[in-house]
């Protein structure tokens, strides 16, 4: 049966505790907190090194170096997926972390535009392999029944360090001036974009001697002319895998709709906060500190509901309500209910994230795991890509159109309300989808 349900190591022994008293489980999920910490400190240093080195073009380049971000993804997550399937994540992982770590070590030294976003193809690509390999191997280390609560804590690790990060860049301000002065470090060009830059590769050595000290499960696999590797067929295998599966088709719908409309509040938001709803220069911070909130919230409350309940009919209720959410709050006069329901929206896209990683680390074989979640960064990157792409465009597209046929009502609204049709559609896409029968074909391996 090509979805089985994976039950983790130690289930019979720590079942009732909780998911950190796995050793294997929290050291990963250690590595993973700390170089998240460190990665929104680069994220910003980047940004601030992008900016000094741009030379009056800071607002371009720093969308070609963010859009370098993006584009592995398209490229290497397929191909990712199937090695990830046939040899050893641990090493994966940790040639990702080494290869992090070098990027960062050599970034204060480059001052070109192009140097950037070369480094930031690098690493996006290590970042794709070390994810995808994480969340392969995740199910390995827990029971089922924990997988909710460990998908929650990996969110919060994710997403939860980025205020630590923001405060620590700025600290790294006062350091550089203090290390500047000394002659002796003049050639390293010590500076606080320098030292954050560094610290941030730091934290990807401190990852790689976490997960070397992790032993993975391994996996005894018979070599013969089916097994044997084969980039083309596997990858055959694995979108096929993707395209007949019901929860997988679902997860994907879901997953991609929601983070479409919530990528489409990143080039909206200043606009709608300011000329929609008045909300003044801090209006957009305002929504999207109610979005943080949200799934920081919702991330906590399935760490404690997650025994309570049955991931798919939550996953599809979210979806139905991220769509309400978002369509009632482009609906909104002022800012008081747009941020309720902003909050709202990321309460539901919480949920949609951490129980669609749980449904599809519970329901797909390990021999398929790492291609699944490898198509499912690639689908990250392009919806957040198109929302990013085609928001500003349809937004003045639509507002043109209505102000064609007499209607006193922005583009941004009506840009906000056909997302929240698109997300609809795509929850009911999703339902239809769990409705079918599981495929009965063994993977090949």
């Amino acid at each position: 049966m090509a979805e089985p349900r994976n039950t983790g190591q130690g289930s019979t022994t720590r079942k009732h505790k909780g998911v950190l008293s796995y050793p294997a489980f929290r050291r990963i999920w250690t590595a993973s907190l700390v170089s998240s910490f460190g990665d929104w400190i680069g994220l910003v240093a980047v940004l601030a090194l992008t900016q000094r080195v741009s030379k009056g073009s800071g607002e371009t380049a720093i969308a070609f170096v963010l859009s370098a971000r993006l584009l592995p993804g398209f490229f290497l997550g397929p191909i990712a997926g199937v090695l990830l399937d046939r040899i050893d994540r641990r090493r994966v992982m940790l040639a990702c972390d080494f290869g992090r770590a070098l990027v960062f070590a050599f970034l204060p030294f480059v001052d070109t535009v192009v140097g950037l976003v070369l480094a930031s193809l690098l690493l996006e690509a290590f970042s794709i392999g070390w994810s995808s390999a994480k969340e392969a191997t995740v199910p390995n280390l827990v029971p089922a029944d924990q997988l909710p609560s460990a998908n929650s804590l990996s969110v919060a690790a994710a997403y939860g360090t980025f205020p630590l990060g923001s405060i620590a860049f700025a600290l790294f301000a006062k350091l550089a001036e203090r290390l500047g002065a000394i002659d002796a470090l003049s050639s390293l060009r010590i500076n606080q974009e320098s030292l954050a830059l560094w610290a941030d590769g730091f934290t990807f050595v401190v990852s790689a001697l976490l997960v070397g000290s992790i032993s993975f499960p391994r996996k005894t696999v018979v070599v013969n002319e089916e097994t044997k590797p084969n980039v083309m067929r596997d990858l055959r295998e694995g979108l096929a895998f993707i395209g007949s599966s019901p929860r997988v088709r679902s997860v994907m719908l879901g997953i991609g709709a929601g983070l479409f409309g919530a990528g489409m509040l990143v080039p909206l938001g200043p606009t709608f906060a300011r000329h929609d709803l008045g909300g003044g220069p801090a209006g957009f911070g305002a929504l999207i500190s109610a979005l943080g909130f949200g799934v920081a919230i919702s991330v906590v409350a399935l760490s404690f509901l997650q025994r309570k309940l049955r991931p798919e009919p939550v996953f599809i209720g979210a979806v139905f309500a991220s769509a309400v959410c978002i369509s009632l709050g482009a609906a909104s006069g002022s800012m008081a209910p747009a941020v309720l329901w902003v909050f709202g929206l990321g309460v539901c896209g919480g949920a949609v994230y951490v129980l669609g990683f749980t449904i599809l680390q519970t329901n797909v074989d390990d021999a398929l795991r790492g291609r699944t979640f490898a198509t499912l960064y690639t689908l990250v990157r392009v919806c957040l890509l198109l929302a990013f792409t085609v928001a500003p465009i349809l937004s003045r597209l639509l507002g043109s159109l209505g102000l064609t046929v007499g209607l006193s009502v922005s583009g941004v609204r009506l840009t906000l309300w056909l997302v929240g049709i698109i997300i609809a559609l795509a929850g009911l896409l999703s339902l239809l989808s769990l409705r079918e029968p599981a495929p009965r074909t063994q993977p090949a391996s």
